[in-house]
């Protein structure tokens, strides 16, 4: 089964809330689980866990924040506000989910692009293959090399990652596009990217997040992909941070830990995996699957190579591509299988307020606005849902408790929406039918 939600987009793209519309394209004439649930769950969101806690959690994941942590995007580099501060704001507030105990918080992930800039022009090892970096301005200005990385981005990032360990709550990083040592051009049309040695850093198994954490069971290669576990609700949780389109050999590595932890309800998370469409395409100019298909699966790979084979795996997490996004495909095992693209990076309504001057005429400065995803997956009742929120540390008020939500990032991001349906993309119920078919009851 494939459930799949299409949407035009110019830039930004909201797929979810064209459920409301009959956009929805169903190619298993058998499907019976149409039902994703498009409501306003704000009240429900008040109510949770008064009566059965132990049946509740939640999961947070953190979309591409690299734009906040960019050190242009600073008052000492003539930026109206420091957007860092927007980035802490954000780190602090999910730390505080977990020390006040809202919504019972058991994991967060990160989809990549934690920082912005690189520190190489090409790396030793895609030089040593005989790629050569593009010496022409036009395009190698758009990626700019700084040792600002090191001494500005980076320490940001661990500053607001701190939050979360101080806090001890289990999490994993997938690195994005942006959090590799090196990016070029190698011609006008293909980009590539090199190097994790930055990444490895900040974010390696030897690191202090996860150094002797025993929720942090497994790592490729020191850390560039890793596997986490979290208990929640009655159930032991397999997590993957897995790199950015990755080889056979790192497919090989995840199924000898899938392997050691079988029947483990399963997530991964990963930078480029859907498009704003709902499809399993990189943006062209970033197909590392096409430029290198010896060392990098594309999305629609790894879903035939790996996802679809192994049926515990039941969410994909991602980020990278501008907008929202909603696939449900069923594995071979004939279950389901969530894939969730979330990433508000080009939100720029807290620069503007501040007298920040727009990009461009349609475009502000993106630094993300503190928007992140809350995902609270609820056992209460006989059909177990997920809840899915969108909201702001900085407006501290869910995306349905703004007035202004459409009118800021609906002209950018998906023109062609009601306010309704653009709303209705944020706030969602996604109905598990066959959790306890596939997992078995929670161990309480």
């Amino acid at each position: 089964m494939t459930l799949k939600l299409n949407v035009k987009a110019f830039c930004y793209g909201l797929a979810l809330s064209l459920m409301l519309t009959a956009c929805l394209n169903l190619t298993d004439k058998n499907i019976t689980d149409k039902n994703i649930i498009q409501e306003n769950v704000n009240e429900q969101k008040k109510n949770f866990n008064k009566e059965e806690p132990n049946k509740v959690f939640s999961i947070i994941v953190i979309p591409d924040t690299q734009n906040a942590i960019d050190y242009r995007r600073q008052k000492a580099m003539g930026f109206a506000i420091d957007s860092r501060d927007v980035f802490i704001e954000q780190m602090t507030d999910i730390a505080n989910r977990k020390l006040n105990n809202d919504s019972h918080l058991a994991f967060v992930t990160s989809v990549g692009d934690v920082w912005q800039h690189q520190t190489k022009k090409i790396d030793k090892e895609h030089l040593e293959r005989g790629f050569p970096a593009l010496d022409d301005p036009k395009y190698n200005d758009v990626i700019e090399v700084t040792d600002k990385t090191r001494t500005f981005e980076m320490p940001t990032a661990v500053k607001g990652y701190e939050r979360l360990s101080d806090a001890n709550i289990p999490f994993g990083v997938a690195p994005g596009n942006h959090d590799y040592d090196a990016a070029w051009f190698e011609n006008a049309d293909r980009a590539h990217i090199g190097g994790l040695t930055n990444f490895l850093s900040v974010f390696s198994k030897n690191s202090t997040f996860y150094k002797d954490k025993p929720w942090y069971i497994a790592s490729y290669q020191g850390g560039t992909s890793s596997a986490q576990i979290f208990n929640a609700a009655g159930y032991r949780f397999l997590h993957f941070s897995l790199e950015m389109l990755p080889s056979n050999d790192v497919l090989r590595w995840m199924q000898t830990v899938v392997n050691e932890h079988k029947g483990l309800p399963t997530i991964i998370s990963t930078h480029d995996y859907l498009n704003v469409a709902g499809e399993r395409k990189s943006a062209p100019v970033l197909d590392l699957a096409r430029a290198e298909p010896k060392f990098h699966n594309s999305p629609e790979q790894l879903w035939q190579k790996f996802i679809r084979k192994n049926e515990q795996i039941f969410m994909v997490l991602c980020g990278h591509q501008l907008g929202q996004a909603l696939r449900i495909d069923k594995n071979d095992a004939g279950y389901p299988v969530y894939q969730l693209l979330a990433d508000f990076q080009g939100r720029g309504q807290v620069g503007i307020e501040a007298g920040q001057p727009r990009e461009s005429a349609t475009q502000p400065f993106g630094i993300g606005d503190g928007w992140y995803r809350e995902m609270i997956f609820d056992f209460t009742n006989k059909v177990p849902v997920i809840n899915v929120f969108t909201y702001s540390s900085h407006y501290k008020k869910y995306s349905s408790e703004l007035l202004n939500y459409a009118d800021w990032y609906k002209p950018l991001e998906n023109p062609t929406l009601s306010d309704a349906e653009f709303y209705a993309a944020d706030e969602f119920t996604l109905p598990l039918n066959d959790f306890y078919r596939q997992f078995g009851k929670p161990v309480l």
